[in-house]
């Protein structure tokens, strides 16, 4: 339970205008300044911008998986319905496990802000001893989803999907992940 280990997470945007300039990225900032705040823990961030393009989102999840040892894969974009957003089956044709629990609670997040959260395929997935979560890909919507959504006093009325994160990552074998509870309280079972 050392706070001090320093966690390697991949971040992949993924977006044909983005990569090719057409616009600039902000899935990799908003990704980065909200683990930055949420995680006591140090982070070393391996970052990627990729088109729509599943063969190379399989590969770019693969590698930072097998190769950069990343705890954590967090995906931002290519999670709707039109035909080039393929994330979801890029992630569930490498996963080894999937955990439904992720996806389902990232759409009743989103849900509680606008109807069309039921378009949304995000899903989470298990490859060796790393999480790899599909999120949406405006940076408001990053950090509801991974936040949750709090009342006027700031209280949890639904959880963040972060807030499970750093105990499935243990209990995978992976490294102890410590957060901010102002930002986001990790849950993790009382000792018996």
């Amino acid at each position: 339970m050392n706070a001090l280990n320093t966690i390697r997470i991949g971040l992949v945007s993924i977006s044909d205008r983005a990569s090719s300039g057409v616009y600039q990225d902000e899935g990799l900032p908003a990704l980065r300044d909200w683990l930055g705040a949420a995680l006591l823990n140090p982070v070393e961030f391996v970052e990627r911008l990729i088109p729509d393009e599943q063969p190379l989102i399989e590969a770019t999840l693969v590698e930072l998986v097998d190769v950069c040892d990343c705890a954590l894969v967090l995906t931002t974009g290519g999670t709707g319905p039109s035909p080039r957003d393929v994330t979801p089956e890029a992630t569930l044709a490498v996963a080894q496990r999937v955990m439904p629990g992720f996806g389902e609670q990232m759409r009743q997040i989103s849900l509680y802000y606008v109807p069309t959260a039921i378009l949304s395929r995000q899903v989470g997935v298990i490859r060796g001893t790393s999480l790899i979560l599909n999120l949406p890909g405006r940076p408001k919507s990053i950090r509801e989803t991974l936040e949750g959504v709090k009342d006027k006093d700031g209280q949890v009325v639904v959880h963040g999907i972060f807030a499970s994160v750093p105990y499935c990552i243990e209990l995978m074998g992976g490294p102890w992940m410590d957060t901010d509870p102002a930002v986001v309280q990790a849950f993790r079972p009382k000792k018996k």
